[in-house]
């Protein structure tokens, strides 16, 4: 696919006029006080795999409502002082995974928190953490679920559920809680952009091809899933466009960019039809963080960087939590 987004430089100061929710801060205020009201109730159980070179704990927390979120905890194996760590969360559609997936972090002298992501999981790497909550009319896949009410909205249980994972990975004692970054590609990069706004205290984040920023040029300009759920949904419920671009200011990982402090490494393909480069740079642009970077992969799609990438996030996460 050649290049069909703005040129690199009208990207580089790309600054959509976004409306903003006025009750964006009382919202989330809310929402994770409630969450606070239920015990986190981290549980770390050793799991017995195969592995030499970790030690795995099946991780259960108390995420939104109270629900219980899986997750992975990979430690190198015979880890006695506290780490740096890295809480990973997960593209759409896919879970936790297995251990042996998830053996980067680790590799690299890190402790790995991986969280599930409820109701995902099927498709790609499997998942263990059913959304108990319902929703109205939506669009297969978890785009439209509850999408006409920011209360209901899927992703304020996943976002919710995000930051209850630092709470539930700082919990641990061979965890330095002073020393936790968050990380993730595509949704895994919009819940980690919607992390470092809410958590003020982060050391660095990750966001590769970030994934639920810019909404309504996102739903305009690509015809790939997942964002042509959305656009899908309101085909079928006409005149549903004020009300769902409204739920979705909530969740644009621009506004949460916005408020976010810790040190940051994007990356962006300019390739790519399932974040369109520019919805990526919103994001990037609008960061208000004084250290933020951005990798441009040219002649990539949603791939992005891949390994490349990989290879850059270690050494510049190298640089952040081990100083």
């Amino acid at each position: 696919m050649p290049h069909f987004d703005m040129p690199l430089d009208e990207l580089r100061r790309y600054r959509p006029d976004l409306a903003e929710p006025d009750d964006f801060d009382a919202f989330w205020e809310k929402t994770l006080s409630a969450a606070r009201e239920h015990d986190l109730d981290a549980r770390f159980d050793l799991v017995d795999v195969p592995l030499s070179t970790v030690d795995v704990l099946d991780v259960t927390f108390a995420g939104f409502g109270g629900h219980p979120v899986k997750g992975w905890l990979i430690l190198p194996a015979g880890t006695s002082e506290p780490l740096p760590a890295v809480v990973q969360y997960i593209g759409y559609g896919g879970g936790r995974g297995l251990p042996h997936e998830r053996l980067l972090w680790s590799a690299a002298g890190f402790a790995n928190f991986v969280m599930d992501t409820r109701g995902q999981g099927s498709g790609g790497s499997v998942g263990d953490t059913p959304d108990p909550v319902g929703s109205g009319p939506a669009y297969p896949g978890y785009m439209t679920r509850g999408i006409e009410d920011p209360h209901e909205y899927y992703y304020r249980r996943v976002f919710t559920d995000g930051v209850r994972a630092v709470e539930a990975a700082r919990a641990h004692p061979l965890v330095d809680g002073s020393r936790v970054a968050a990380i993730g590609g595509s949704q895994g990069g919009g819940i980690t952009l919607a992390v470092g706004g809410l958590v003020p205290d982060l050391a660095a984040i990750a966001c590769d091809v970030p994934f639920l920023c810019d909404f309504p040029r996102a739903t305009t300009l690509t015809d790939r899933p997942p964002y042509r759920e959305i656009a899908l949904y309101m085909q079928a419920r006409r005149g549903s466009e004020e009300s769902v671009f409204q739920t979705l200011s909530y969740f644009d990982g621009v506004h949460f960019a916005a408020r976010g402090r810790a040190p940051a490494l994007f990356s962006a393909g300019l390739e790519d039809l399932t974040c369109p480069p520019s919805t990526v740079f919103a994001a990037h642009n609008a960061y208000a963080g004084a250290e933020r970077s951005m990798e441009v992969y040219a002649f990539n799609d949603h791939e992005g960087g891949g390994p490349h990438q990989q290879g850059v996030q270690l050494r510049w996460l190298a640089e952040h939590l081990t100083a």
